[in-house]
Parts: structure tokens; sequence; C-alpha cells
């Protein structure tokens, strides 16, 4: 039983590490664009958009804005 418990409790290190893992391998493309000023400032833009866009898309497939 020691065993067990041993083993699910790594289970949330490792969901820690495949998250970190996948936001870098994600997001590293994307870091060239910061060096400068007018292509961060249109990744932020293009990034936030995006975010906007996703949650207006499933508030609107949820019905989550109908009274």
């Amino acid at each position: 039983m020691q065993e067990f418990f041993e083993n699910v409790s790594r289970y949330p290190r490792y969901l820690i590490s495949f998250i970190l893992g996948t936001l870098l391998v994600a997001f590293s493309p994307l870091l060239p664009l910061f060096k400068r000023p007018v292509t961060a400032v249109a990744a932020i833009g293009f990034l936030i958009a995006g975010f906007a866009f996703i949650a207006f898309t499933l508030r609107a497939m949820l019905a989550l804005d109908a009274v």
C-alpha cells in the first residue's frame, strides 16, 4: 500500500512538468518576436485577440450570457 501512495504522489510533479514543457514548446517560436518593440506589440495584440476570440466563442457555444 505504501508503494501505491508513493506512486500516486508522483503524478502532480509529472503534471506540472508536462504543462511547463508544453508551454515552453508552444511559446519558444514566439520569443524572437519580442526582441523588437513593434513586433512585440503586434504579438501581444494577437495573443490577447486570440484569447478573447476563444472566450467569446465558448460563451456563445455554452450560452453563458443568456439569462
